[in-house]
């Protein structure tokens, strides 16, 4: 969002995208600053709690390991150089090129280390023989048949939250100030970029559906509630499960399961009645997969609709909705904490729903965890970190952005409240 906003002021001459590069950079290094501390937290937690599970993993999938810290190297270095040169470039694309390595490195972060995950959903590149790993092939590992659609929904789904988080910021400002141009174009610059990656998200959604009913169906089983194998298969929405297995005060969509798992309605569909259930999920999982999916559809119809809203074509049945409107604006207020209770949402779903499996097929959770003790001191210390950070990081942001509103940075510059054609003042 910070290289669109950036490119959108160079090519519209606009100093308002301009401005919103520079303070979205500002809130994104506060960010990327916790992001070293809980990464190294992380490493130590992994090393301390699960032992079995580093030995088993750092043979096979160590490569994406090292190369996630690389790209988060690659990230930071570039990030400081952008900082730094605002303002020092006669030619403001040389400025804007530095924003190129800082998306790549961001992306790669999250490729390499959700490449890890997806290993532990579906492991291959290795043989166990005898109880010892053999014939490892760490690329093997690295892009196993989880890896497309997991990586995928995890970058998409975080773009959308980006999106998302930085219209609800311009969306509450316009709630309290509705002349301001220059959040207006904030608001439909990145709610124009959530509804595309919302439907980015739905299609990658699709595919990953595909992926679970093929290679993790207990998982897709336990998601939708699903018993019997059959095929019409319908999808389960909501409801409540009883103690003898039976559905209530559910929406069923006939056919739509099916349709979900193989794209055709008379896909069967393993039902979890076929599978041992030692190694069953626990079934609440179907709640996590629910909120996400509801949080997505709300995510994709917010944005969409604001998007049609202003398109002001006669053949647009939605033109005449304002979408600067105070109801869809709390619509996209209630967005930005929506999107990250989906993220959440979704990786419960994708964690838990792989139960009681660490590395999916091969090692349980507690072969994996550590047997020592002091684990619950650990926890609290670990906790005592994460809420310094919390907290750290809302009180440097708060008193980044209230010290320095953009109205005084904007007189500061000398850059007019309105923009039109090129940066001209209306």
């Amino acid at each position: 969002m910070i290289a669109i906003a950036e490119w959108m002021g160079i090519k519209r001459k606009d100093p308002h995208y301009t401005l919103m590069a520079r303070r979205w950079a500002r809130g994104f290094v506060i960010s990327v600053a916790v992001g070293v501390v809980t990464g190294t937290a992380i490493a130590v937690q992994l090393a301390l709690l699960w032992p079995n599970f580093m030995q088993a993993a750092g043979h096979t999938i160590g490569l994406p390991m090292f190369m996630e810290t690389f790209a988060f190297f690659f990230e930071a270095i570039f990030l400081g150089i952008y900082l730094y040169t605002w303002d020092r470039f006669k030619s403001k694309m040389k400025h804007f090129l530095l924003v190129i390595p800082i998306v790549i490195g961001a992306t790669a972060s999250a490729f390499f280390i959700t490449s890890v995950n997806a290993f532990m959903n579906y492991p291959t590149g290795f043989q166990i023989v005898d109880g010892v790993l053999t014939d490892v092939s760490p690329l093997s590992a690295m892009f196993n048949p989880a890896t497309p659609t997991k990586i995928s929904h995890v970058i998409i789904t975080a773009y959308l939250t980006a999106a998302f988080i930085l219209g609800m910021v311009a969306a509450l400002k316009l709630l309290k100030n509705k002349g301001s141009e220059y959040y207006k174009k904030a608001l439909h610059l990145n709610i124009t970029a959530a509804a595309v990656f919302a439907i980015a998200t739905a299609v990658i959604g699709d595919f990953s559906g595909k992926y679970l009913h093929e290679y993790q169906p207990e998982k897709l089983a336990a998601a939708e509630w699903h018993f019997e194998t059959e095929s019409e298969a319908p999808l389960i929405l909501g409801g409540i499960l009883t103690g003898d297995n039976e559905v209530r005060f559910a929406l069923e969509i006939p056919y739509a399961l099916s349709i979900l798992a193989g794209g055709t309605p008379d896909t069967v569909v393993t039902g979890l009645n076929d599978f041992d259930p030692d190694y069953l999920p626990p079934l609440w999982v179907h709640y996590f997969f629910d909120s996400m999916v509801f949080i997505g559809m709300y995510l994709a119809a917010v944005s969409i609709l604001f998007v049609a809203a202003g398109f002001k074509h006669r053949l647009n049945p939605l033109r005449r909705i304002n979408p600067m409107h105070p109801l869809i604006l709390k619509l996209i207020v209630a967005g930005g904490p929506l999107s990250m209770l989906a993220i959440q949402a979704g990786w419960i779903f994708a964690e838990v729903g792989r139960q009681p499996w660490i590395i999916n097929g091969v090692m349980t959770v507690s072969e994996g965890a550590t047997t020592s003790n002091h684990v619950d001191t650990m926890l609290w210390l670990f906790i005592a970190l994460y809420t310094l950070l919390g907290v750290t990081s809302v009180i440097v942001l708060r008193k980044m952005f209230k010290e320095n509103p953009v109205e005084k940075e904007m007189e500061k510059r000398n850059i007019p409240e309105s923009t039109l054609n090129g940066g001209e003042e209306s």
